[in-house]
């Protein structure tokens, strides 16, 4: 197994967590971290969808949390399924919307919809996590 980068964390077996300045440029690290741990995993078919799905992801918490930074999640709850998710310290849940022409945000968690099996928003005691999982092929 690689050794986490120097400002992640090992979080179980197999997951990574990195801690992030909530800046848009954040966004381009976490589909960096997304593509090495699915890469390293094997599960190289769900790069793009990862990569695609944690940018949405780290973008609406940049817009919407309250603190510097946030916290980007990559787990493996099993052998060909992926789980990626922001932390951030906002109480206010996302809520998904239906994309309106006129305005040019508001489409990210319809996105992560349809690239994710499932998505999903935790409230924690001091903010929120919202998160998505994929689901690919097993290698072996």
């Amino acid at each position: 197994m690689p050794q986490p980068t120097t400002r992640a964390r090992l979080t179980g077996y197999p997951g990574y967590s990195e801690t992030l300045p909530r800046e848009p440029e954040s966004a381009a690290t976490a589909r960096r971290s997304v593509r090495v741990a699915l890469s390293v995993w094997g599960l190289d078919d769900l790069a793009d969808d990862g990569a695609l799905i944690i940018s949405e992801l780290v973008s609406n918490a940049v817009q919407h949390a309250r603190r510097e930074s946030i916290r980007v999640v990559i787990d493996r709850p099993g052998a060909a399924r992926v789980r990626v998710g922001v932390v951030d310290f906002s109480k206010v849940l996302p809520v998904r919307r239906e994309p309106d022409p006129e305005r040019e945000s508001g489409r990210g968690l319809a996105l992560v919809g349809e690239l994710a099996k499932t998505w999903g928003t935790e409230l924690l005691p001091w903010g929120n996590w919202v998160w998505a999982e994929l689901d690919g092929k097993a290698r072996g």
